[in-house]
């Protein structure tokens, strides 16, 4: 495994970092403890977890995720030895067994300190050692969106500043230990960090966005940011979803996975442009003697605002060819292959 820093922090963390969000839902706790010894014997110290989880969210399996990592804490008598980041929920339409949903979530006090308080709980843990805001309160393109569309009435949001002194308590206490952002962007991260900076407020060390062969929007303003502000991404879905592992392909629909228990949820992974440029990927990774998965996740390791690679499966198997990706080095032949077909078509599963 290799290791890289988080933020301005001395904590080493694994580049590749286990994603936890089917725990609970497509995963049994058993194949979530599953997940979680062999991810450690493969020298991955950071685990990725959120209030939301499981996925596809709903009420049944609402902090289901957190319950099992925190069942496997008692068992495994290993805290210390994990690096754990969950994230608070944001503003959200269908989300109303959180803390009252919809426009009642945010990132004001109370929330916070309802929401750190149960994550802990569930967690059965006393501190976490990177608390992520998990989607901004502000209207911002998320989740399939791209364009910024601005609206003038949008100001039922927590201030920044405010947010940070919310966090600094939570820092105080004990309860959490750095923070980060998710789902930003670059202007989210720069008053983030302005105001910290400004008011000797905490700091945020990570930001947790999307990153892909087929989705690369980070490239074009927040890895500039990530790079000078050392705040580096933390990249998920590195296989759009699965789909650049190549199981989808001419149809398919494999038992349990993402698309067939889901069809029409997370359609931004599901375009046909992405299709195609999905195939290319395939055909570029079977030229050069890697499995699909490994050639994705290889990419987004080898990315120079990258601090850890989150990765998620269903099985032992994808899990290896996942975390495989780490002994994998793309030579600067396959790189630009690589760009030649970004740049034919770039970011098809926005």
């Amino acid at each position: 495994m290799k290791y890289r820093k988080l933020g301005t922090t001395n904590l080493d963390v694994s580049v590749i970092c286990l994603g936890t969000m089917t725990f609970g839902e497509q995963n049994t706790q058993q194949d979530g403890f599953d997940q979680m010894n062999y991810a450690v014997e493969r020298g991955v110290n950071f685990f990725d977890t959120a209030e939301l989880y499981a996925v596809m969210p709903r009420k049944e399996t609402y902090g289901k995720t957190e319950e099992i990592i925190g069942n496997w804490f008692i068992e495994k008598k290993n805290r210390d030895k994990i690096i754990l980041a969950s994230k608070i929920a944001s503003k959200a339409d269908g989300l109303e067994w959180i803390r009252g949903g919809a426009d009642k979530l945010g990132f004001d006090k109370k929330n916070m300190n309802l929401a750190i308080d149960e994550s802990l709980k569930r967690l059965k843990t006393d501190y976490i050692d990177l608390y992520q805001l998990h989607w901004p309160e502000r209207k911002v393109p998320r989740f399939g969106q791209l364009d910024f569309k601005y609206d003038p009435n949008d100001n039922n949001w927590t201030a920044i500043d405010e947010v940070l002194s919310n966090l600094n308590e939570l820092v105080k206490s004990g309860k959490v230990r750095y923070v980060g952002l998710s789902n930003e962007t670059p202007w989210g991260m720069m008053k983030f960090l302005q105001l910290a900076k400004e008011k000797n407020l905490p700091r945020m060390m990570s930001i947790q966005n999307v990153y892909s062969l087929v989705n690369r929007v980070f490239d074009i303003a927040n890895s500039e940011v990530s790079i000078a502000e050392n705040c580096g991404l933390l990249a998920y879905s590195p296989l759009a979803g699965g789909r650049l592992s190549g199981k989808y392909m001419g149809g398919a629909n494999p038992k349990n996975a993402r698309y067939t228990l889901w069809p029409r949820r997370f359609s931004r992974h599901h375009t046909k442009r992405g299709e195609v440029a999905i195939e290319k990927y395939f055909n570029l990774a079977k030229k050069y003697n890697i499995l699909p998965s490994t050639f994705a996740n290889s990419f987004v390791n080898g990315r120079p605002f990258v601090t850890s690679n989150i990765i998620g499966a269903t099985s032992i198997s994808q899990l290896k060819e996942n975390i495989d990706s780490i002994d994998v080095v793309l030579d600067d032949e396959i790189l630009r292959e690589i760009e030649s077909v970004h740049l034919f078509d770039p970011n098809p599963c926005v």
